[in-house]
């Protein structure tokens, strides 16, 4: 009886291992993620008081499913952790701005924008852009820059500078 009760006994968790396996293997691009870094961030001044920051970054969606883009912030964090946002610059005023100010170079990826849907599995290049009330010489002083994508669902992913 005891070697009936352990053989079935065994045999009972090999399958729910198996199920749990299984469970976990198709739901493996189900988590949505955001991660990336950045390629090169370019500020200039505007004024005495005024800066712009032009940030290019890879992103890669690893799940299976799209990732559409509700809001795109930049943030400045100085050396005590403390958080300043820029004010995000709409792509067709990027584009003035880079052939007003040749600082800046040239605009070689195209803009985050809202509603932009990532697709599942892909790798982009893009870059954003923003104003900040601060003197560039301030802006120098940094600890990083940080690039906080807000999905559709309210998921807000944050790409580092290091």
């Amino acid at each position: 009886m005891n070697e009936n009760v352990l053989k079935w006994g065994g045999i009972g968790i090999i399958g729910i291992l198996a199920a749990v396996a299984v469970v976990l293997y198709v739901q493996r691009g189900a988590h949505l993620d955001l991660p990336g870094q950045f390629l090169k961030v370019r500020t200039a001044p505007l004024g005495d008081d005024n800066a712009i920051v032009a940030i290019d970054f890879r992103v890669k969606n690893t799940s299976n499913y799209p990732a559409v883009v509700r809001n795109v912030v930049i943030y400045a964090e100085d050396k005590n952790g403390a958080r300043l946002a820029g004010k995000t610059i709409a792509d067709p005023d990027v584009k003035r701005l880079f052939d007003q100010l040749p600082i800046l170079g040239q605009k070689f990826n195209k803009s985050l924008i809202l509603e932009d849907s990532i697709p599942g599995q892909a790798t982009w290049d893009r870059m954003i852009a923003a104003t900040f009330e601060i003197p560039e010489a301030k802006l120098g002083e940094r600890k990083r820059f940080v690039v906080a994508i807000e999905e559709i669902d309210g998921k807000i992913f944050e790409i580092v500078e290091k």
